[in-house]
Protein backbone atom coordinates (compact mmCIF):
# COMPACT_ATOMS: atom_id res chain seq x y z
CA UNK A 1 0.00 0.00 0.00
CA UNK A 2 1.42 3.83 -0.95
CA UNK A 3 -0.08 6.70 -0.97
CA UNK A 4 2.19 9.92 -1.88
CA UNK A 5 3.59 13.41 -0.49
CA UNK A 6 7.16 14.22 0.31
CA UNK A 7 8.18 13.42 3.82
CA UNK A 8 9.25 16.62 6.12
CA UNK A 9 12.25 17.33 8.33
CA UNK A 10 11.37 14.97 11.94
CA UNK A 11 13.45 16.80 14.67
CA UNK A 12 13.21 14.37 17.87
CA UNK A 13 10.88 16.87 20.02
CA UNK A 14 7.77 15.92 22.36
CA UNK A 15 3.98 16.64 21.36
CA UNK A 16 3.46 20.67 22.35
CA UNK A 17 0.84 22.17 20.63
CA UNK A 18 1.73 24.60 17.81
CA UNK A 19 -0.18 26.43 15.10
CA UNK A 20 -2.87 25.02 13.39
CA UNK A 21 -1.94 22.00 11.28
CA UNK A 22 -1.36 21.65 7.96
CA UNK A 23 -3.14 18.92 6.10
CA UNK A 24 -0.77 16.00 4.33
CA UNK A 25 -0.99 13.08 3.05
CA UNK A 26 1.23 10.02 4.24
CA UNK A 27 4.20 9.00 1.64
CA UNK A 28 4.94 4.95 2.69
CA UNK A 29 5.19 1.55 1.41
CA UNK A 30 3.87 -0.96 4.00
CA UNK A 31 3.54 -4.49 4.19
CA UNK A 32 0.55 -5.94 5.69
CA UNK A 33 0.51 -9.30 7.63
CA UNK A 34 -1.25 -11.77 5.90
CA UNK A 35 -2.96 -13.07 9.18
CA UNK A 36 -3.63 -9.82 11.01
CA UNK A 37 -5.62 -8.44 7.79
CA UNK A 38 -7.71 -11.27 6.91
CA UNK A 39 -10.26 -10.27 9.14
CA UNK A 40 -12.62 -8.00 10.15
CA UNK A 41 -11.65 -5.94 12.99
CA UNK A 42 -12.94 -7.30 16.39
CA UNK A 43 -11.51 -6.81 19.82
CA UNK A 44 -11.81 -8.78 23.10
CA UNK A 45 -14.90 -6.75 24.93
CA UNK A 46 -14.06 -9.12 27.98
CA UNK A 47 -10.06 -8.06 28.29
CA UNK A 48 -9.73 -11.33 29.07
CA UNK A 49 -5.71 -11.08 28.61
CA UNK A 50 -5.27 -7.93 30.18
CA UNK A 51 -1.84 -7.30 32.54
CA UNK A 52 -2.34 -4.81 34.84
CA UNK A 53 0.68 -3.47 36.43
CA UNK A 54 0.67 -0.90 39.47
CA UNK A 55 3.86 1.51 38.97
CA UNK A 56 4.42 4.33 41.99
CA UNK A 57 2.85 7.04 43.10
CA UNK A 58 -0.31 5.88 42.29
CA UNK A 59 0.44 5.17 38.94
CA UNK A 60 -0.82 2.08 36.70
CA UNK A 61 -0.84 0.80 32.94
CA UNK A 62 -2.60 -2.08 31.64
CA UNK A 63 -1.51 -3.81 28.65
CA UNK A 64 -3.44 -6.71 26.83
CA UNK A 65 -1.42 -8.10 23.69
CA UNK A 66 -3.20 -8.82 20.34
CA UNK A 67 -6.69 -7.12 21.74
CA UNK A 68 -8.22 -6.27 18.63
CA UNK A 69 -7.81 -8.66 15.68
CA UNK A 70 -7.53 -7.60 12.38
CA UNK A 71 -5.55 -4.70 13.11
CA UNK A 72 -3.74 -4.30 9.80
CA UNK A 73 -7.44 -4.01 7.99
CA UNK A 74 -7.93 -1.56 10.20
CA UNK A 75 -4.73 0.40 9.69
CA UNK A 76 -5.54 0.74 6.20
CA UNK A 77 -8.50 2.08 6.73
CA UNK A 78 -7.69 4.78 9.44
CA UNK A 79 -4.58 5.38 6.99
CA UNK A 80 -7.08 6.61 4.33
CA UNK A 81 -9.56 8.17 5.68
CA UNK A 82 -7.53 10.14 8.80
CA UNK A 83 -7.05 13.89 8.34
CA UNK A 84 -3.52 13.66 8.43
CA UNK A 85 -1.75 16.87 9.26
CA UNK A 86 1.66 18.35 10.36
CA UNK A 87 2.60 21.21 12.69
CA UNK A 88 5.57 23.39 13.72
CA UNK A 89 7.25 23.56 17.52
CA UNK A 90 9.45 25.65 18.89
CA UNK A 91 12.74 23.44 19.37
CA UNK A 92 15.80 25.23 20.80
CA UNK A 93 14.45 28.43 19.59
CA UNK A 94 13.60 27.61 16.16
CA UNK A 95 10.45 26.17 14.99
CA UNK A 96 10.29 22.66 13.33
CA UNK A 97 7.93 20.12 11.92
CA UNK A 98 7.00 17.28 14.45
CA UNK A 99 8.58 14.59 13.63
CA UNK A 100 5.15 12.51 12.84
CA UNK A 101 1.65 13.24 11.41
CA UNK A 102 -1.21 13.48 13.46
CA UNK A 103 -4.94 13.93 13.07
CA UNK A 104 -8.32 13.87 15.35
CA UNK A 105 -12.12 12.80 15.79
CA UNK A 106 -14.57 12.99 18.26
CA UNK A 107 -16.14 9.96 18.05
CA UNK A 108 -19.32 11.10 16.93
CA UNK A 109 -17.37 12.59 13.86
CA UNK A 110 -15.96 8.74 12.99
CA UNK A 111 -16.81 7.94 9.60
CA UNK A 112 -19.00 4.58 9.17
CA UNK A 113 -15.72 2.88 7.70
CA UNK A 114 -14.41 3.39 10.98
CA UNK A 115 -17.61 2.14 13.21
CA UNK A 116 -14.97 -0.30 15.23
CA UNK A 117 -13.67 2.48 17.18
CA UNK A 118 -17.02 3.62 18.48
CA UNK A 119 -17.46 0.52 19.73
CA UNK A 120 -13.86 0.18 21.01
CA UNK A 121 -14.41 3.71 22.74
CA UNK A 122 -17.56 2.10 24.34
CA UNK A 123 -16.05 -0.78 25.38
CA UNK A 124 -13.01 1.31 26.73
CA UNK A 125 -15.48 3.89 28.77
CA UNK A 126 -17.50 0.65 30.35
CA UNK A 127 -14.55 -1.24 31.33
CA UNK A 128 -12.36 2.03 32.95
CA UNK A 129 -15.27 4.56 34.55
CA UNK A 130 -14.36 7.11 31.81
CA UNK A 131 -16.46 8.61 28.54
CA UNK A 132 -13.11 8.14 26.03
CA UNK A 133 -15.22 10.15 23.49
CA UNK A 134 -11.77 11.91 22.21
CA UNK A 135 -9.26 10.60 19.59
CA UNK A 136 -5.91 11.47 18.33
CA UNK A 137 -4.36 9.53 16.56
CA UNK A 138 -0.54 9.63 15.64
CA UNK A 139 1.05 8.28 12.20
CA UNK A 140 4.73 7.27 12.68
CA UNK A 141 5.53 6.59 9.08
CA UNK A 142 9.16 4.92 9.66
CA UNK A 143 12.03 4.65 12.61
CA UNK A 144 12.93 8.26 12.40
CA UNK A 145 9.39 9.47 13.49
CA UNK A 146 8.87 10.13 16.98
CA UNK A 147 7.75 11.12 20.57
CA UNK A 148 9.86 12.68 23.14
CA UNK A 149 9.27 11.97 27.17
CA UNK A 150 6.32 13.66 28.04
CA UNK A 151 2.95 13.42 30.13
CA UNK A 152 0.12 15.12 28.36
CA UNK A 153 -0.25 18.15 28.20
CA UNK A 154 -3.63 18.65 30.05
CA UNK A 155 -3.71 15.52 31.91
CA UNK A 156 -0.52 15.79 33.75
CA UNK A 157 -2.02 19.03 35.57
CA UNK A 158 -4.88 16.60 37.15
CA UNK A 159 -4.83 14.16 39.58
CA UNK A 160 -5.84 11.07 37.51
CA UNK A 161 -6.94 10.33 33.94
CA UNK A 162 -7.42 7.49 31.81
CA UNK A 163 -5.72 7.56 28.61
CA UNK A 164 -5.93 3.70 25.74
CA UNK A 165 -3.84 3.67 23.09
CA UNK A 166 -4.70 0.93 20.42
CA UNK A 167 -1.21 0.10 18.47
CA UNK A 168 -1.75 -0.62 14.40
CA UNK A 169 0.88 -1.66 12.09
CA UNK A 170 4.82 -2.37 12.87
CA UNK A 171 5.82 -2.91 16.61
CA UNK A 172 7.64 0.02 18.42
CA UNK A 173 8.87 0.10 21.61
CA UNK A 174 7.00 2.47 23.64
CA UNK A 175 9.01 3.28 27.03
CA UNK A 176 8.01 4.66 30.82
CA UNK A 177 10.47 6.42 33.40
CA UNK A 178 9.10 8.50 36.58
CA UNK A 179 8.87 11.93 36.26
CA UNK A 180 11.88 13.66 37.13
CA UNK A 181 14.27 10.48 35.76
CA UNK A 182 14.98 6.99 37.12
CA UNK A 183 15.03 3.34 35.76
CA UNK A 184 12.50 3.13 33.27
CA UNK A 185 10.54 0.06 31.39
CA UNK A 186 9.23 -0.61 28.41
CA UNK A 187 6.58 -2.20 26.07
CA UNK A 188 6.76 -3.41 22.78
CA UNK A 189 3.47 -2.44 21.20
CA UNK A 190 2.63 -4.55 18.25
CA UNK A 191 -0.26 -4.64 16.14
CA UNK A 192 -3.83 -4.52 17.75
CA UNK A 193 -1.76 -4.48 21.23
CA UNK A 194 -3.89 -2.34 23.72
CA UNK A 195 -2.21 -0.45 26.36
CA UNK A 196 -3.44 1.95 29.13
CA UNK A 197 -2.43 4.27 31.40
CA UNK A 198 -4.15 5.79 34.85
CA UNK A 199 -4.30 6.73 37.73
CA UNK A 200 -1.42 9.41 38.49
CA UNK A 201 0.37 8.17 35.02
CA UNK A 202 0.22 11.59 33.17
CA UNK A 203 1.12 13.44 36.26
CA UNK A 204 4.10 11.29 38.27
CA UNK A 205 5.46 9.07 35.38
CA UNK A 206 6.38 10.06 31.56
CA UNK A 207 6.51 8.07 28.19
CA UNK A 208 8.18 7.91 25.07
CA UNK A 209 8.28 6.77 21.76
CA UNK A 210 11.83 6.53 20.82
CA UNK A 211 13.43 6.58 16.92
CA UNK A 212 14.61 3.20 16.27
CA UNK A 213 17.23 2.39 13.73
CA UNK A 214 14.68 0.68 11.38
CA UNK A 215 10.47 0.40 11.58
CA UNK A 216 8.01 -0.08 8.79
CA UNK A 217 4.92 2.40 9.64
CA UNK A 218 2.87 2.24 12.46
CA UNK A 219 -0.31 4.24 14.05
CA UNK A 220 -1.14 4.60 17.49
CA UNK A 221 -5.37 5.37 17.64
CA UNK A 222 -5.31 7.50 21.38
CA UNK A 223 -8.73 7.95 23.78
CA UNK A 224 -8.83 10.79 25.56
CA UNK A 225 -11.72 11.71 28.35
CA UNK A 226 -13.27 15.18 28.47
CA UNK A 227 -11.08 17.25 31.49
CA UNK A 228 -12.69 19.28 33.63
CA UNK A 229 -12.98 22.85 33.38
CA UNK A 230 -10.94 21.99 29.65
CA UNK A 231 -12.92 22.76 26.43
CA UNK A 232 -9.71 21.79 24.80
CA UNK A 233 -9.47 18.33 26.87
Amino acid sequence: MSVSTAPPQRPSAGPLAGPAPRSVRPDLSWQASLFAAADEPRFDAAFAEAERRELSSGAWVEHTPGWLEGADGLFATVLELAPWGTYTMEMYGDRVLAPRLTARWHVDELPDELAVLRDVGRALSDRYGKELERIGVNLYRDGRDSVAWHGDRVARELPSAVIAILSLGHRRPLRLRPRGGGPSLGYGLGRGDLFVMGGSCQRTWQHAVPKVAHSQPRISVTFRHRYPGREDG
